[in-house]
């Protein structure tokens, strides 16, 4: 039986296949997948079952993966309950505070935010001992605060062009988020020995990688 992997698809999941050859790992599967959601290797050690990010934790929560490779951002939000083993360093971005220019972070009264993360939001306002509302977006966040929507955002952002280009501004910086590999904690009991061996490939893989930079 394969390992079962949950791969969120997109961005992170172009940024991940290199990591996973330099560990040895046939990735010629997932790079000529077409539709296919499910992909074997060739060797049939793994099972590559691309998904959404959320969904990702969903499939551990449940135990119908063995591992997931999904954003921090993401299992931070949903309160993630399995076994975090590797920081891959890839997908690096940043929760920011942004909004338009005349937004004042100091002023009395309860502020509403706008965001995708209400949890990560919430957190954050605690920790400053404020109040705030939390409306919840699923699309462009940046535009909450260009249409009076809402005071503030509270968005990751990679390079700030996005905010920049909306003229919006950072007011503070949150946590920093990269991708990571997580083990269902019953598959870490009954598939030690493999989901280590592949744990050990990937982090000499990032090490050598941060090493090179």
């Amino acid at each position: 039986m394969p390992l079962k992997i949950a791969l969120t698809k997109g961005r992170v999941e172009k940024q991940v296949i290199p990591l996973l050859e330099a560990a040895g790992i046939d990735c010629s599967g997932l790079k000529q997948k077409n539709r296919k959601l499910i992909i074997n290797t060739s060797d049939d050690r793994f099972q590559f079952i691309l998904a959404k990010g959320p969904d990702v934790t969903t499939y551990l929560n449940s135990g119908a993966v063995d591992l997931g490779i999904v954003g921090s951002d993401i299992l931070t939000e949903h309160r993630n309950q399995q076994s975090e083993l590797l920081d891959l360093r890839v997908g690096q971005c940043q929760f920011v505070l942004a909004s338009t220019s005349d937004f004042n972070f100091n002023q009395p009264g309860r502020k509403v935010i706008g965001t995708k993360y209400p949890l990560i939001t919430q957190l954050y306002f605690e920790s400053l001992g404020q109040d705030v509302e939390i409306i919840k977006i699923e699309g462009s966040v940046e535009l909450a605060p260009l249409i009076g929507l809402a005071d503030a955002i509270v968005d990751i952002t990679e390079t700030g062009r996005t905010l920049r280009e909306n003229n919006l501004y950072v007011y503070d910086y949150l946590d920093q988020v990269s991708t990571r590999l997580v083990a269902n904690r019953m598959s870490l009991k009954q598939h030690a020995g493999e989901i280590f061996e592949l744990a050990d490939q990937l982090e000499q893989v990032v090490e050598q990688g941060s090493a090179s930079k």
